[in-house]
């Protein structure tokens, strides 16, 4: 059902690794030539592996999530992108530009017109106003004051912070200084936005509403994303493609689906246990062919089922089993049955599990 993303690679990370310490060099000679683990490279040269060789691509007009826990290199990474930390092995492409070629002038020239970021302390200036802190990354820029001014109104136009130009970060909620933040990140018109957990600090409700006020601005706007996060119901909520790390390791690379339906590994399938899977998980991933829904019952009709469309999720699927007096529904696509989801695959999608064997029954009629 899928078909293959052509979109422009905007980011390209390859091999990254980031050693800390004061050996870093002799480490990361040592993990190249003898292959150390992260505990190995503490022990032997008192040094912390953030990042091992981790390589991504961040699509244009994506919003790509990195996830994991404290710890997990996930912070450092996202500061590999822009170069705020350089990476001690391994190569970071934005546009195609390795940036490690850049001189001062270019790095800075590749942060003001292709690069955003936005951290979880906005760092507001107490003694401007909204408008002027918007402003303040096109001030470093040095472009005119009438030019700025009018670039950062409509950047907080974008936010919903329209009415507050002229008040002062002390007048604001955490949620709209974080408005700020991403409209000072805005104001420049960049391809790329960096988001360092800006919403972890504020409360529930407050941070859903600007999870979906910011992926909506951000497909509006054309942008790509890339969001660091510790939760995974606000990746799934956000991006488009999740990468998860563990002890600076990216452990997997994958849609929302992707990943709940096919963990690589036990940490991931710990990590996915809880989240619910009526509305991630699609009639695509639990259907079996039509050949083999009829396999053992040739004479078998598909013309008389309830229809739905390959995209269609696990709740809709559900209210859909219930009218139909044949416990199946047919997935269409392009006018033409491609699979068919049965009781029992319906089931193993509440579970989290694939339509993996062939599914021939349905229930009787009534």
């Amino acid at each position: 059902m899928k078909q293959k993303d052509t979109a422009e690679i905007l980011i390209d990370c390859q091999a990254l690794w980031k050693i800390f310490g004061d050996r870093s060099g002799a480490a990361m000679s040592a993990v190249t030539q003898r292959g150390l683990t992260k505990t190995q490279v503490l022990q032997e040269f008192d040094c912390v592996v953030g990042v091992a060789d981790a390589s991504l691509q961040v699509r244009r007009g994506e919003i790509f999530c990195i996830m994991g826990l404290s710890g997990s290199g996930k912070s450092t990474l996202i500061r590999m992108l822009n170069r705020l930390i350089v990476p001690s092995s391994g190569r970071v492409l934005v546009k195609d530009r390795d940036l490690a070629g850049l001189n001062a002038a270019e790095l800075r020239q590749m942060r003001a017109r292709h690069i955003g970021m936005v951290f979880q302390s906005v760092a507001l200036l107490p003694h401007r106003t909204v408008l002027e802190n918007a402003a303040f990354g096109l001030e470093v820029q040095g472009l005119p004051k009438p030019e700025r001014a009018k670039a950062a109104e409509a950047a907080l136009r974008q936010v919903g912070l329209g009415d507050w130009m002229q008040r002062y970060p002390s007048e604001l909620s955490g949620g709209m200084q974080q408005r700020v933040g991403l409209a000072r990140a805005i104001a420049a018109d960049p391809e790329i936005i960096l988001m360092d957990e800006p919403f972890s600090a504020l409360d529930p409700l407050i941070r859903r509403q600007l999870q979906d006020e910011f992926r909506q601005l951000t497909k509006e706007l054309g942008k790509s994303a890339v969001f660091i996060t510790h939760d995974l119901e606000e990746a799934i909520r956000i991006g488009d493609r999740i990468a998860i790390m563990k002890d600076g390791a990216i452990i997997q690379v994958g849609t929302a689906e992707e990943i709940v339906l096919n963990p690589a590994d036990a940490y991931v399938a710990d990590f996915v246990a809880g989240i619910s899977r009526l509305h991630l998980v699609k009639a695509h991933s639990v259907m079996v062919p039509v050949t083999e829904f009829l396999k053992g019952s040739p004479g078998r009709d598909i013309a008389g089922l309830i229809t739905t469309r390959p995209e269609a999720d696990i709740d809709e699927l559900i209210g859909l089993t219930v009218r139909s007096e044949d416990g199946a529904i047919a997935v269409a696509e392009e006018g033409s049955v491609v699979g068919v989801v049965t009781t029992r695959n319906l089931l193993l999608g509440v579970k989290g599990t694939p339509a993996a064997a062939p599914d021939t029954g349905i229930a009787r009629r009534a």
